[in-house]
């Protein structure tokens, strides 16, 4: 259990809610921001004393239904949630490896959304599925062999930073939010030769992964921007949002631009049938 990570996690998670976030009045000023202690102890039924303890690294390490509670009532999602239970060393390991499947109708979801740049990851981050838009607009990425579609082998250890990144700028924060994901994945999936060989790769590879590896974990961000440089339409400014498939440890990730924005204009352009479908199942 690290107790001083776990403190300053739930400390952060709680000053980032309102109480109108939670359902609570705001009830005057208040001389730091976010919700206070009693609040959260109140909303996880739990008390103020044990609460306390945890934010400032003390007492016992908390029983598995205090944390859902706590979680529950901090709002975390999924990513959060599994990082909070790392944190108190109550993550759930699960037998053999992350599902390669990917249903038939999440294929079918992202197909339907022509204006939107739309892939699927597993836990490990290996890209599983794509759609039209998203091979046109990732047009060098998607390779031939599997772990050439993993995201964080792409980034550490591919010699050219235009497909490295993608864009023409580091993305140091989606660096250390996906190694710290890849700790958890290696945390919940003991036995997965495929992760273990993945970590041993960038270990060996890469001095900047070994270092983020070193550092604190991080959870991943949900939505945000992201500049991608495509090699006819230059650079372009996205939103990205992420989806959670809980039951397969997948999610999907949304790119899109609002339209008439000049790279909601190139998508518009890019959706214009042409080509043959490109088959977007990966080998295993």
């Amino acid at each position: 259990m690290n107790r001083q990570a776990l403190g300053q996690f739930l400390r952060q998670r709680r000053e980032a809610l309102n109480p109108a976030d939670v359902g609570l009045p705001a009830a005057g000023r208040r001389r730091t921001p976010g919700l206070r202690r009693e609040e959260v102890a109140a909303l996880a039924h739990v008390s103020i004393d044990h609460y306390t303890r945890l934010e400032q690294a003390r007492g016992s390490a908390p029983s598995r239904h205090v944390l859902r509670s706590v979680a529950r009532a901090l709002r975390l999602d999924d990513a959060e949630r599994a990082h909070l239970m790392t944190l108190a060393g109550d993550l759930e390991r699960l037998p053999g490896s992350p599902s390669p499947d990917v249903p038939q109708h999440v294929r079918d979801l992202i197909e339907r959304m022509p204006l939107t740049a739309a892939l699927v990851r597993d836990a490990r981050s290996d890209v599983l599925a794509w759609n039209r838009l998203a091979a046109t607009l990732l047009a060098g990425f998607f390779g031939t062999f599997p772990r050439q579609r993993n995201l964080l082998h792409r980034y550490f250890l591919h010699p050219d930073p235009a497909i490295r990144y993608l864009s023409a700028q580091d993305e140091s924060d989606f660096a250390q939010q996906a190694v710290s994901a890849l700790r958890t994945t290696a945390d919940r999936y003991p036995d997965d030769t495929r992760t273990r060989h993945l970590v041993a790769d960038l270990h060996h590879g890469s001095a900047a992964f070994r270092q983020l590896w070193a550092r604190p974990a991080r959870t991943g961000g949900r939505n945000g921007i992201k500049s991608l440089f495509h090699p006819a339409a230059g650079e372009l400014t996205l939103h990205y949002d992420v989806l959670d498939i809980p039951d397969r440890d997948h999610q999907i990730v949304l790119f899109t631009a609002p339209p008439g924005t000049p790279t909601g204009n190139v998508l518009q352009h890019l959706t214009a049938p042409a080509g043959p479908i490109i088959d977007r199942r990966l080998s295993v």
